[in-house]
């Protein structure tokens, strides 16, 4: 029975005294997201209302919203029921599928921090073609490629992986990612080539081409009236730190997942629970302080409700 039960389920191992927090977890991990629900659906909601919002920069950053709200749905339910329950395991098929969500999810928001990039390099640097080059067109050829390249590739290690046997049936983890790649018997020449070659293409090679677009942008506002230095400012300075806190985060990923010895159980939860919290939580927060239009128009919202409530 034991050997059957172990064939179909993976125990989570990456949980820290749940059995005496477990309920101060649960307050704490609903609480989060729930706010990442209502920041993320404000930024959506607001963006979809307001025609002047109906920019490209702005699509993007409404897409990045819906990713995180994908992202958390996929999450934070199974942390509620884990949180609360006595022995923290998951199906292999739910794994496989909590594993593909992530990582497309997590694709894509590089991609659209690259598509905003080049948004912004178009937008500061060639503001006479702006209208021309990112057209409606082009911003639907960057989401469709932002959506659709994450989900083949992670598809491909997910059928790869359908094909492997397990000999281990425990990760330390509190959700399934890379590490799970740990607990097959074999682990194919693919299987290790493989997240390297995504790594390089959808993380490195962005990461590059978003460096590229910003020296040329700093570049041209540092020679430029203060006009263009302050719209510079603020409209990249956001995008930047929503970008190092994504590539750090990769990094972490990458690192505890090729890691043979592993992260003491408390520094591994914190460190994978920022995962699941920075993007959905901070891209939102971020954007909605931080880019002026944005905020503005979130500012009236609160504003309108206060009044009403009253």
């Amino acid at each position: 029975m034991d050997a059957e039960f172990n064939g179909t389920y993976i125990t989570l191992g990456g949980y820290v005294g749940v059995d005496k927090y477990g309920y101060l977890y649960f307050v704490i991990l609903l609480a989060l997201y729930l706010l990442i629900l209502c920041t993320n659906l404000t930024i959506i909601y607001v963006i979809c209302i307001h025609r002047n919002l109906h920019e490209p920069m702005y699509i993007f950053i409404a897409a990045l919203s819906v990713n995180s709200i994908l992202m958390s749905a996929t999450i934070y339910p199974k942390l509620f029921i884990d949180v609360l329950s006595q022995r923290q395991i998951i199906s292999h098929s739910a794994c496989m599928f909590q594993y593909f969500i992530f990582y497309s999810i997590g694709i894509s928001d590089i991609l659209l921090l690259s598509a905003m990039a080049y948004d912004r390099y178009v937008s500061i640097c060639k503001p006479l073609q702006y209208s021309i080059i990112m057209g409606r067109i082009t911003v639907a050829i960057l989401l469709t490629v932002a959506w659709l390249i994450p989900v083949l590739q992670v598809a491909v290690a997910i059928v790869v992986n359908s094909k492997q046997k397990l000999c281990d049936f425990t990760t330390d983890g509190f959700f399934c990612n890379n590490k799970i790649f740990r607990l097959y018997c074999v682990q194919s020449t693919f299987l290790k080539i493989y997240p390297m070659f995504i790594l390089l293409n959808v993380v490195i090679v962005p990461t590059i081409f978003i460096i590229f677009t910003y020296i040329n942008i700093f570049l041209v506002a540092y020679h430029s009236c203060p006009e263009v230095r302050k719209k510079a400012t603020e409209t990249c300075l956001p995008h930047l730190i929503i970008l190092m806190c994504c590539f750090f985060l990769c990094i972490f990923d990458v690192i505890s997942a090729r890691m043979q010895s592993n992260l003491p159980n408390g520094v591994n939860l914190i460190m994978s629970l920022q995962i699941v919290v920075y993007g959905p939580l901070f891209n939102p927060i971020i954007y909605g302080v931080k880019m002026k239009e944005i905020s503005k128009h979130i500012k009236r919202l609160l504003c309108h409700f206060w009044t009403k409530s009253k």
